[in-house]
């Protein structure tokens, strides 16, 4: 019997390698591999390693061991002046606003007819894919610093001011119209993904939460719509992470210039777009990039935890 079974093993022809499972499902991911080790993984390396050298572009790096971080921490005094309040304050406001904006909006559009929820999403969602060309066209012409400029028209038609305000051009005005703008554009992919998880909620659990004592709206959010998509929530979270700490070019695009005027609206990605571009300081742009990296990777933990589902046995 076991001769048997040896030759009926011995019959059957063995699979090559390239026909296996495992081979298949490496081709499959073979092109995001290479996608993420260049564009994500292989940049991030070459950043960390930069960020121990000094590098002017034209030289060759030389190892200088942690005098960038030394720098950024103790003898960078706009970074510790005005960089890193404004990016707490931007990234909170923007962040953390932008997001609570993106879930608001969401629901309410979830409770109206179809065909308006589709108009809305859309005249929504446009503003973060056209946000660059409309600032230009829009936002500066609002906010020109000349009389034909409609903020000061308006203003100076009602009698509020006598002379038209450099809105773009001072300190004081430049930071709340940053954020403004940033509000204005943060209607995202994370709030799509939003108004698809409220969207794909079962109404019976609506039903049945009823039937067992929820009362109004507000209960009806935190113990229903929220908890039934995590998903969502934890990828807008993301997303809006991301977006707070990398919309930086919209100082930029108001200003018209790096850095901003009196470095009112500068966060740290304009602090190394400054030092890489303008100064060619590669090492301590590098340095503090890697900075930015800890600090968002640091919010998508909290994130993480605040809305990954935890396993229950």
């Amino acid at each position: 019997m076991s001769n048997e079974k040896t030759a009926v093993k011995a019959a059957k022809p063995s699979k090559r390698f390239t026909q296996t499972e495992g081979f298949h499902s490496f081709l499959l991911l073979l092109p995001y591999g290479l996608m993420f080790f260049s564009f994500i993984l292989l940049p991030i390396l070459i950043a960390v390693g930069l960020s121990f050298t000094y590098f002017d572009v034209i030289n060759t790096p030389s190892f200088a061991g942690m005098t960038n971080y030394i720098t950024l921490i103790t003898g960078d005094e706009v970074f510790m002046k005005y960089v890193l309040p404004n990016t707490v304050l931007y990234a909170i406001v923007v962040g953390v606003g932008g997001y609570a904006l993106s879930f608001i909006m969401a629901w309410i559009l979830a409770q109206v007819t179809p065909r308006a929820r589709t108009l809305y999403a859309l005249a929504m969602y446009t503003p973060s894919m056209v946000g660059q060309i409309m600032i230009q066209v829009i936002w500066k012409t609002i906010f020109s610093g000349d009389q034909s400029g409609l903020a000061n028209a308006w203003m100076m038609k009602l009698g509020l001011i006598d002379q038209p305000i450099q809105w773009l051009i001072s300190s004081d005005y430049f930071m709340g119209i940053m954020i403004f703008v940033s509000l204005w554009s943060s209607m995202g992919i994370g709030f799509l993904s939003m108004l698809s998880g409220i969207m794909n909620i079962d109404q019976e659990l609506y039903e049945a939460a009823y039937v067992d004592g929820i009362k109004n709206r507000a209960q009806e959010i935190i113990y229903i719509t929220i908890p039934s998509m995590k998903p969502q929530m934890l990828f807008g979270a993301v997303m809006s992470i991301v977006n707070a700490f990398n919309m930086g070019w919209i100082g930029v695009a108001l200003a018209g210039a790096n850095p901003t005027p009196e470095y009112s609206g500068q966060l740290i990605a304009n602090h190394i777009d400054d030092y890489a571009f303008v100064r060619y300081e590669m090492g301590y742009a590098a340095a503090v990039s890697v900075a930015l990296l800890c600090l968002v990777w640091v919010c998508s933990q909290i994130a993480n935890k605040l809305f990954t589902e935890k396993d229950e046995y």
